[in-house]
């Protein structure tokens, strides 16, 4: 079964780093967060994916072709023949096999699904946004879509709230300080499953988010996961740099693989 991966917004959110690079590509560690979601994916068995690409697309395409190779590592070459290299160290690959494909650099979310449509080659697939990381069950995830046969189950997460709560009374009392609890609100934390019935709701540049899922709840077809354990998506600077905190301190909740 394919995972679909959006890659191709523009991170305007984070344009410092997104000016060179495509968001899916700032660094958790020493891995782009690409790579963390795959690894989630590829934990639980799913290693086939289709990478929607847009922006700074080739970018990606750059990372994975010299990923894992030669660059990194001690190698001898014969110079009369280039394709005989001796690489002097183990090198750690990655068992993916990857489809790259360009959706267009304008292209919204909706759309962006609508035109990979002939690489699923499945009932079902799984699909998630290139800027987000959980230590969700994939397949309890996949297993709870079967069980309520939707064409879309979503998951949804209670996000950090990003400010402190008070309650004051009526003589200006402070009752209650909370300092960034969490939200008592379902957000999409992305994770979804889709079966390819969905195509059938996509237009050509649809936004998945404004289109295509409230056609799906108007006709009863998506269910929603409940899932409130560690979800973080990357929206902004303090978000990349809470996750390499996170990483660099051994406690990234969502490393699920050895």
């Amino acid at each position: 079964m394919k995972v679909v991966i959006l890659c191709g917004g523009k991170g305007l959110r984070l344009i410092s780093r997104t000016e060179n690079i495509p968001k899916p590509l700032i660094e958790i560690g020493d891995k782009p967060i690409l790579w963390h979601i795959m690894k989630i994916y590829s934990h639980y068995g799913f290693k086939d994916f289709v990478l929607c690409l847009g922006y700074k697309g080739d970018k990606i395409k750059e990372y994975f072709m010299r990923h894992d190779s030669w660059e990194d590592v001690d190698f001898t070459i014969n110079l009369t023949d280039r394709d005989k290299i001796k690489l002097h160290e183990k090198v750690e690959q990655e068992d993916w096999n990857i489809t790259f494909a360009d959706t267009g650099i304008e292209t919204n979310t909706g759309g962006r699904v609508k035109r990979i449509a002939k690489y699923i080659d499945d009932e079902e697939f799984l699909l998630t946004y290139g800027d987000g990381v959980s230590d969700i069950n994939i397949n309890e995830l996949y297993d709870y879509h079967r069980k309520h046969g939707k064409i879309m189950t979503m998951t949804c997460v209670m996000p950090q709230n990003p400010f402190g709560i008070i309650e004051i009374s009526d003589d200006n009392l402070v009752r209650l300080f909370q300092e960034k609890p969490r939200a008592n609100f379902w957000i999409n934390g992305g994770f979804f499953v889709c079966n390819r019935k969905i195509f059938d709701y996509l237009e050509d540049n649809a936004i998945l988010e404004v289109e295509t899922i409230p056609r799906l709840i108007r006709e009863n077809q998506l269910v929603a996961y409940r899932y409130d354990k560690f979800w973080q998506c990357m929206d902004t600077l303090k978000h990349v740099q809470f996750l390499n905190e996170k990483w660099s301190a051994g406690e990234a909740e969502w490393k699920i693989w050895d």
